[in-house]
């Protein structure tokens, strides 16, 4: 632990200075506040701990990301909570009893549809998951955003680390509207009041699949960045001219990263930070390649690019 805490600020300074390639790197003058090449960690660190939890945010700060990952959905009660999907997880959550979720239950539990005081009661860490065998296992739930904030501002005080980013991503789409989360303007609204009650509004990346969300910031809130996230393959000038604006961030599925799309992307002025990277030697290329950051289950393994 103490190995770790002594190395991540190196880590974390270590990473603000490594600029991209030379080809097609982008002016300092046209990039907003964001880290030289971010070292992210996905979900906090998914591939060590359980995902998008407390115990795996504190892990991917010790091993010196520069930005925590995270995602959020919205309760019935109004909170935002971390979670990657919109309802209980039977893969790897358990009912509060302890007990596995029944497959024929597995979309029982719509967050947006249960209050928080319910959601806690849930074990977001006890059950052995087998996409990510080597995770630590403990009980724990998904919290409030507010409440990770919180811990992990206190934990970077406590611990004389440098601050860091948070990347945190609106999980909504056109068919999950008033079913599983609210339209994109409530939501918007719901994140920004946590993230502007905690003054750290200068260290958020807001992403998303969801062009909504991001034009909702853009018109709302021009100051915040935004990161648009793709999956598809319609290109560069489709997705951009879908969203209406060019983000701060282009983040693509890593294996959609050409030399022309990373040159194309810094011409206009975007970071390029793909996801999701769980192999030491695809860091290695794409990072030779040019790309601004990278998205990894396995933070760990940055101390090796």
């Amino acid at each position: 632990m103490l190995k770790n805490l002594l190395f991540a600020p190196f880590l974390y300074l270590l990473s603000s200075c490594i600029m991209p390639a030379q080809q097609g790197a982008i002016p300092d003058s046209k990039v907003r506040h964001l880290p030289a090449f971010d070292l992210e960690g996905h979900r906090g660190a998914r591939g060590l701990m359980p995902e998008n939890t407390i115990p795996a945010m504190i892990r991917a700060l010790d091993l010196g990301v520069t930005t925590l990952e995270m995602d959020t959905h919205i309760t019935k009660d109004k909170q935002v909570v971390l979670s990657h999907d919109p309802y209980i997880n039977h893969e790897h959550d358990l009912l509060p009893d302890g007990n596995e979720i029944p497959a024929a239950d597995k979309h029982k539990y719509v967050l947006y549809q249960m209050d928080y005081a319910t959601i806690r009661t849930f074990d977001a860490g006890s059950k052995f998951y087998e996409k990510f065998p080597h995770q630590e296992k403990l009980p724990t739930h998904k919290p409030l955003l507010s409440d990770l904030i919180d811990s992990v501002q206190v934990y970077l005080q406590q611990n004389d680390l440098p601050q860091v980013y948070y990347n945190i991503e609106t999980k909504s789409k056109p068919s999950g509207d008033s079913k599983l989360h609210p339209a994109p303007e409530e939501f918007v609204n719901l994140l920004m009041d946590v993230i502007e009650e905690k003054g750290i509004a200068e260290w958020v990346i807001i992403q998303s699949f969801d062009v909504r969300t991001l034009q909702v910031l853009h018109k709302r809130y021009p100051h915040m960045k935004t990161s648009l996230l793709v999956e598809n393959v319609k290109g560069l000038n489709k997705n951009l001219e879908a969203l209406g604006f060019i983000p701060d961030i282009y983040s693509p599925y890593y294996k959609l990263i050409t030399p022309k799309l990373i040159k194309d992307c810094h011409a206009q002025g975007m970071k390029v930070v793909p996801w999701t990277i769980n192999e030491l030697q695809e860091m290695q290329r794409l990072k030779e390649m040019g790309v601004d950051g990278l998205i990894s289950d396995y933070p760990n393994l940055y101390r090796e690019l």
